[in-house]
């Protein structure tokens, strides 16, 4: 297992790099290791919707090594991860091959809202680094249950948090001190 040297954010589908949690994240761990947050490019050029989610792959795949040099760090140093669709588009890329240190997967959305049969899990086999999985017990994307059931199939070790209460956007201060308090403590595991 690989040290964390630096962590890479990237937000939701529908928010930017400047999300409250990501730069909550930043602010408290800043001082621990290099923190990057990043904006895919449909963000960059203004748009809101992302594309399929394996472009956005694929353009990540491509900026990895350069985000990597530009923090200092070996690629495979670098933990990746992000919130809900951000998160969904690491976790596809270190299943396709990326370099990672691990994964931190905040709101993953397991599924769309109502539509459990939908998975999104079809990459998880192929995922062999560390991952963080940090939700809401009441994020409508993922339930705890959900979770724990699905994450079996990972081939890395998983620690699975859960913010008690919480939703799918972290919108109070107490759940993105626990995001913080979770993603530290796993770094720790680490060795970060």
């Amino acid at each position: 297992m690989r040290a964390a040297e630096a962590l890479l954010l990237t937000p939701g589908a529908g928010g930017g790099a400047d999300h409250r949690t990501l730069v909550e994240i930043d602010d408290a761990l800043s001082g621990r290791l290099p923190v990057r947050r990043h904006d895919f490019a449909y963000r960059r050029a203004g748009r809101r919707a992302p594309p399929h989610a394996p472009s956005v792959v694929a353009e990540l795949l491509g900026d990895l090594p350069q985000i990597a040099a530009d923090l200092g760090v070996s690629p495979g140093g670098l933990v990746i991860g992000g919130r809900s669709f951000g998160g969904r588009v690491c976790s596809m890329a270190v299943a396709d091959g990326a370099r990672a240190a691990g994964l931190v997967l905040l709101s993953y959305p397991l599924h769309p809202p109502e539509r459990p049969e939908r998975l999104r899990t079809e990459h998880f086999e192929r995922i062999g680094v560390p991952c963080l999985f940090v939700s809401g017990t009441r994020d409508p994307f993922a339930t705890p249950e959900e979770l724990s059931e699905h994450t079996r199939a990972i081939a890395g070790p998983v620690t699975l948090a859960f913010v008690d209460g919480g939703r799918h956007d972290p919108n109070t201060i107490a759940a993105r001190q626990a995001i913080v308090e979770h993603l530290n403590c796993w770094l720790d595991t680490l060795g970060g």
